[in-house]
């Protein structure tokens, strides 16, 4: 009789470490977007950024997207600008670095994080650019994503 209980404390345990608090993921989007900013003025080693990142910030963060979404942004930036190019009304090389930060972290989560719902998406990156960027960089990024999200998640959009 214990040994079962175990196994279903054990599987407990598991099922809440999978369940992150909202807070945490919204700290690790913030840290995403400095370290995307980061990566695109100093053009540094994404791994080198994320040790300087986890090195330098302390709490309840979850590191586990953290190092998934920002370790892959950059290797599969060509993909995510084929998806932002149509979209947008200037090259990718022209945004602000905050402004391409937040759209590639959105485009990255609403090409290859379905598990984020899109709303959950753009509205994240609606309100980091609502402290991070310009003045009206908040309506650039929701404009842009709107577009993206027809795009990448009809059946989602199609739900509501």
């Amino acid at each position: 009789m214990a040994v079962k209980n175990t196994a279903m404390t054990n599987k407990s345990n598991r099922n809440a470490r999978k369940k992150i608090p909202l807070a945490q993921r919204r700290k690790a989007r913030q840290l995403v977007m400095q370290a995307l900013y980061q990566w695109v003025m100093a053009d540094a080693e994404p791994t080198k950024i994320a040790e300087q990142f986890h090195d330098q910030n302390e709490g309840k963060i979850d590191w586990e997207y953290f190092d998934e979404v920002f370790i892959e942004i950059p290797k599969c930036v060509q993909s995510l600008d084929e998806h932002l190019v149509p979209v947008l009304d200037r090259s990718p090389d022209a945004l602000d670095p905050i402004e391409k930060s937040l759209l590639y972290l959105g485009t990255y989560e609403l090409s290859r994080r379905v598990d984020v719902p899109y709303k959950v998406v753009i509205n994240e990156c609606i309100e980091l650019a609502k402290v991070f960027g310009a003045t009206d960089s908040h309506k650039y990024v929701n404009g842009v994503l709107d577009k993206l999200a027809v795009e990448l998640r009809p059946a989602e959009i199609a739900k509501k």
